[in-house]
């Protein structure tokens, strides 16, 4: 019989966390030792102690100690032995700070970022559930930590802002700095990256296609397969799943995960789908959703509904379970873009989207929702590649309809003084003479 193992969720392990932290402090309490318990990001002592040396202080204060004790289960138990030897000194009027409470020692009992990140992922997931989304999310990390830090240097501030220092792309900088900043919190290690952290940069320059554009694209996929000089077998028709990819990007918005991540392919044909809906899956990104087209036309143009590509499509992600096996669909179908000369990448149809739904004056929570992400990250990201001919075209329209207005108010009221013009003559004319 295998055996399952139970995987608490982070309400859970909160719970189980906070009941057994407050018994911590009962019995803390109860046995009469003067010192307490903080918990942030790890937990820290908290007890009146007497100024530290070279302070500017006089009397005892109450301050924290940080020991770099991890706010786990596992920690609590350090964290209450810690208190009480603490209380111990305090009581006996034995306490100095010395290298321990002073924190010296910390360099050289401080981990590397290497012997980190080979605990990282056991750490990590103890306390959330494993899905496509978390593993997703947890790759990425590992990917910036194990691009942008020394495995040997030792996880304390000054290593890890020299690092974060030497990242030129502010993006990069941005993504590194939050990546290792869980790393450290993994661990209980105290790290401030604030500075690092601020989503202060601009997002990278793209080149948006215009609809004409995503039109014309959709057909280079067909004249790569014809001029192909060599032909497997079994791919030979792989090309039309992904054009057909292309259309179900462009028409509904769609990360590309989304297409392939445990989608309702039967839904998709079913003849109770009036609205043409794609149904996201509750694994990926942003949860479960149902994602309306832009253009209904589109779906007839680019022959979404065509059965053989959905079948290919079924093939492919057949069997596909795990967060290695989306990665490598995504990373094809980028290449397909290359492989057939479209100078975009897949996820700027995604973008497009966006700004189509803007042009055609839909509102911004409606878009927003379509598109799986909040308000704030619809104006602050995808609005940001509005572009200037977008901006010029629109801002023409809004001025030609309200000349359009001026002109059909300056005609209406012209009519109205003509019409009490005529209405004057006319009992003029019925006057005796």
């Amino acid at each position: 019989m295998v055996k399952i193992k139970h995987v608490q969720t982070p309400e859970v392990h909160k719970k189980n966390f906070e009941e057994e932290l407050e018994q911590v402090k009962q019995r803390l309490k109860a046995s009469k030792c003067k010192v307490g318990l903080k918990v942030s990001s790890a937990i820290q002592l908290q007890a009146t102690l007497p100024p530290k040396p070279n302070s500017d202080k006089i009397k005892p204060y109450q301050q924290l100690i940080s020991l770099g004790i991890p706010a786990n289960l596992d920690g609590l138990k350090t964290a209450e032995e810690e208190a009480y030897e603490l209380g111990k000194l305090l009581a006996r009027k034995q306490f100095e700070w010395d290298e321990k409470y002073l924190c010296t020692k910390k360099d050289k009992t401080t981990p590397t970022i290497g012997e980190l990140l080979e605990k990282f992922e056991e750490e990590y997931f103890k306390t959330r559930q494993r899905t496509i989304s978390s593993e997703t999310t947890f790759s990425n990390y590992l990917s910036k930590i194990n691009k942008h830090f020394n495995k040997k240097i030792l996880a304390n501030q000054t290593n890890i802002e020299n690092c974060l220092n030497t990242i030129v792309s502010p993006s990069s900088r941005y993504q590194s700095a939050a990546s290792i900043s869980v790393l450290c919190k993994t661990f209980g290690i105290l790290i401030d990256v604030k500075k690092f952290a601020k989503k202060n940069y601009e997002p990278q320059n793209r080149n948006i296609p215009s609809d004409e554009q995503i039109v014309l694209n959709f057909n280079k996929f067909e004249l790569y397969a014809k001029n192909r000089s060599r032909i497997y077998k079994k791919n030979v028709d792989i090309w039309k799943m992904q054009r057909w990819v292309y259309g179900m990007l462009a028409t509904y918005g769609l990360r590309p995960r989304e297409i392939f991540l445990k989608p309702d392919l039967d839904w998709w044909l079913s003849s109770e789908n009036i609205d043409n809906t794609w149904k996201v899956h509750k694994d990926c990104k942003t949860g479960a959703r149902e994602a309306f087209p832009l253009y209904l036309e589109w779906i007839e143009l680019f022959d979404l509904k065509n059965s053989q590509c959905v079948s290919i499509l079924k093939d492919a992600i057949q069997n596909k379970s795990t967060f290695i096996h989306y990665k490598n669909l995504v990373h094809k179908n980028a290449k397909w873009f290359e492989k057939v000369g479209i100078d975009f990448p897949p996820y700027d149809l995604r973008h497009a989207w966006a700004i189509r739904a803007h042009m055609l004056l839909i509102p911004v929570k409606a878009a927003a929702d379509n598109l799986g992400h909040s308000v704030e990250m619809h104006l602050e990201t995808y609005q940001k590649h509005f572009g200037r001919e977008n901006r010029k075209r629109m801002i023409n329209e809004a001025t030609n309809k309200q000349s359009e207005m001026n002109q059909l108010k300056l005609e209406l009221e012209q009519s109205k003084l003509e019409n009490e013009r005529l209405k004057l003559e006319l009992r003029y004319a019925k006057l005796p003479s």
